[in-house]
């Protein structure tokens, strides 16, 4: 059966590679068309170039920005409001936008954590995708931005609260206490990924994100693990599903 269609929404360069990096390639690997969303950074800059390689990696496509600043470094979009403080209805607008364009089976974006870190902007990017996913099929809502179009299944990438020891462990700042990551139920988890045959290229988009491994931020920590660990970190990917129209059934969904 073909794999459904994906896009991702995720609030910065690197997320789209650590939370789903196995399946967009998966899904690209089998012909389905793929793309990403990501709310920060602006054109131009570094990271901007660095997501480029990733998607590449992937087969996911040019990155699509919204090109808002990160929560923590203006410097990301110059004269740009942070992806935090602007106004809801334009940031929804924007992911509307891109869903009617893509018209994708399935959109995945964070939990509503922001996963483990609890990263204020993978809050917001929660926030905006849920609500975008919803008024992208409304006829009325942004009539200038394309059909409607309404996804079937909204997927949210998370950890089980059995992997975020063993998992959170590795990736984690070293010395965050294990009670600060944060994570889903188990019996929440609705699809379980073994992205095992497309660790390569999740593998490769990460570290095309050359300046957070430079800095030691999560590629980083990924990078200097031996390869036996970084498979036992990133070979499983896990979600919680929601359906988002009656027809959502096993034709789009994400191969487990």
């Amino acid at each position: 059966m073909p794999l459904p269609s994906v896009l991702a929404v995720h609030a910065h360069p690197d997320d789209e590679s650590l939370f789903c990096g196995g399946v967009l390639a998966q899904h690209a690997a089998a012909g389905a068309r793929t793309a990403v969303v990501t709310a920060t950074w602006a054109e131009g800059t570094h990271r901007a170039v660095e997501l480029a390689r990733a998607l590449d990696a992937l087969g996911a496509g040019e990155p699509r920005l919204l090109g808002y600043a990160d929560a923590r470094v203006p410097e990301s979009a110059p004269g740009r409001p942070r992806f935090l403080d602007a106004p809801l209805d334009e940031a929804v607008a924007a992911v509307v936008g891109h869903i009617r364009e893509v018209r994708p089976e399935v959109v995945i974006t964070t939990d509503a954590y922001g996963g483990m870190t609890g990263h204020p902007d993978h809050v917001h990017a929660h926030r905006i995708t849920t609500l975008a996913v919803r008024a992208a099929g409304l006829p009325r809502f942004c009539p200038g931005s394309g059909d409607p179009w309404q996804p079937s299944a909204l997927y949210l990438a998370t950890h089980p609260r059995s992997a975020a020891v063993p998992v959170g462990g590795r990736l984690a700042r070293p010395g965050t206490p294990a009670d600060a990551l944060y994570s889903s139920e188990d019996t929440w988890i609705t699809t379980t990924v073994d992205i095992g045959p497309w660790f390569p290229q999740k593998l490769a988009a990460i570290l095309a994100h050359r300046s957070e491994v430079d800095r030691g931020a999560a590629p980083g920590r990924i990078a200097a693990l031996p390869p036996a660990v970084q498979r036992e970190v990133l070979g499983t990917e896990w979600y919680i599903r929601q359906d988002l129209t009656p027809r959502g059934g096993s034709d789009t969904e994400l191969s487990s």
